[in-house]
């Protein structure tokens, strides 16, 4: 997980919201999501990235949702997702949107 982490950046997120109940058995993934985002590492790359984090004891599954600036939503339920898939998908819709974000400046 060191060697995912270390390739988070949120330049074209906007906001980060991690909801969990921590007693549940399925939440591991989840959290070393959330681990790996709040990096400083991670957060250097976008200080205006605002990650917020709902602790419930209510027994819900573990989701995180993640708005990025253009608008565009990415929703993971982490229950049956392990970090590297969490952290594969985000990394690969980042990537995309920063290429994009470069083309447009290019121009």
């Amino acid at each position: 997980m060191a060697a995912s982490a270390a390739q988070v950046v949120l330049k074209t997120v906007k906001s980060i919201s991690v909801r969990f109940c921590p007693f549940e058995s399925n939440v591991r993934a989840t959290r070393e999501f959330l681990y790996a985002v709040s990096s400083s590492r991670a957060r250097s790359s976008n200080i205006n990235c605002d990650v917020t984090v709902d602790v419930k004891h209510d027994k819900s599954e573990p989701v995180i949702n993640i708005i990025f600036g253009d608008g565009d939503r990415l929703v993971m339920k982490g229950a049956h997702l392990t970090t590297g898939e969490m952290l594969s998908a985000f990394n690969s819709r980042c990537i995309a949107k920063n290429q994009k974000v470069e083309e447009g400046t290019k121009k």
